[in-house]
């Protein structure tokens, strides 16, 4: 068996590209800094407002209850199907983005929910919705 008469030399961890990649990252934030001084410089006075709150809030959706009789009812009142479009088209007038949730009964006609849907359609309402509820699985029933 050989004996050592040497050391073998410790490995050294060689830094050039980790130094490389930290002056990159040095210029590119001085550049960055540069950019943004410059927008600051720029001899604009932007208007003032007194409130950060946006202009017009939107409106939640409107809900129409359809009961199982065949009557319709929004904001806790009963109307008709004209007169559901006709509010519909005023609602809309003054916020386009308007959308509507339709509930029907389950155990009703769902003919009657479609003359809503299209009375909706007619009002020029494109957000739409049905509401359900969801039937929990049988085997989280079981427990």
């Amino acid at each position: 068996m050989p004996l050592r008469t040497h050391l073998d030399e410790q490995p050294t961890l060689n830094l050039t590209s980790m130094i490389d990649v930290l002056f990159l990252l040095i210029i590119f934030f001085m550049v960055g800094t540069k950019f943004t001084e410059m927008e600051r410089k720029i001899g604009l006075k932007v208007p003032q407002v007194s409130d950060v709150e946006a202009l017009t809030a939107a409106p939640e959706k409107k809900v129409v209850n359809v009961y199982r009789d065949g009557q319709i009812a929004m904001d806790r009142e009963t109307i008709t199907l004209d007169e559901l479009s006709r509010r519909l088209s005023t609602a809309r007038a003054q916020y386009a983005d308007l959308g509507v949730l339709v509930r029907g009964d389950g155990s009703g006609e769902f003919q009657h929910v479609a003359e809503v849907l299209n009375a909706c359609r007619k009002a020029g309402i494109s957000e739409l919705g049905v509401a359900v509820t969801t039937e929990k699985p049988p085997s989280a029933q079981r427990r």
